[in-house]
Order: structure tokens, then C-alpha cells, then sequence
């Protein structure tokens, strides 16, 4: 059975810093590319950053470059997103999701990768205010 589990949202202060995790199930880090999203009531869900060991790829969407590293941990078959330098636009829901393209730049780039995915987690709140 395939599932997605986020954990390590919260609530912090402009400027602090969380640590998402995703512990995937039923698959490896092998088989897909994973990828975080963010989404905000009555906005539509945004790619955030992914990452794919085999392919070797990992991106990151302009806005979060610089502040967030996603990372992985093969053995725990764990995806970590460190967010830094938080500011309040950062607050949403974030989603975790298997991405068998493998972060590729034809769905990340040229395409919608929210549209791409193969699994979704159900998601891990993050607020940031003051």
C-alpha cells in the first residue's frame, strides 16, 4: 500500500525555520521523484522544490531558492524539505507527492506538475506570522 506521510509543520516567526518530512511507503526513493507542494485556500496548489537521486535532479521554485533544501534519506526512505528564512507568503498547506517523471523539466518547467503526480500525502499546515 502506497502512502505519503508529511509531518514537522507548525507555527513559527517571520524569519525561524521548520523541517518538513515525507516517510513514503509501498515504493523507494528509487521509483519516483519526490515533491513538495504548497497550497493556499482558493489559490491553486504550487510546486515548491522536488528531488530525484536516480536522476539526479533536484529543483526549486524561484521564490524558495536560496531558503529551502529538500533532501533524502534512502535508508529511511525520507524526504526532507529545511525551510529557512521564513515569511508569511510561506504559509499554506504542504503536500508531499510521488512524481514518476522524476523531476523532470517537461513537467516542471513546460508543464503543470501539480498535474503529474502518482500520490499525494494529506498534507502538513505551516504558518508563519508575528
Amino acid at each position: 500500500q502506497v502512502q505519503l506521510v508529511e509531518s514537522g509543520g507548525g507555527s513559527v516567526q517571520p524569519g525561524g525555520s521548520l523541517r518538513l518530512s515525507c516517510e513514503v511507503s509501498g515504493f523507494t526513493l528509487a521509483d519516483y521523484g519526490i515533491a513538495w507542494f504548497r497550497q493556499v485556500p482558493g489559490k491553486e496548489r504550487e510546486g515548491v522544490s522536488c528531488i530525484s537521486t536516480t536522476a539526479g535532479r533536484s529543483r526549486y521554485v524561484d521564490s524558495v531558492k536560496g531558503r529551502f533544501t529538500i533532501s533524502n534519506d534512502a535508508a529511511k526512505n525520507t524526504v526532507y524539505l529545511q525551510m529557512n528564512s521564513l515569511r508569511p507568503d510561506d504559509t499554506a498547506v504542504y503536500y508531499c507527492a510521488a512524481d514518476p517523471l522524476r523531476c523532470h523539466e517537461g513537467l516542471w518547467v513546460y508543464s503543470q506538475p501539480q498535474n503529474g503526480m502518482d500520490y499525494w500525502g494529506k498534507g502538513t499546515q505551516v504558518t508563519v506570522s508575528s
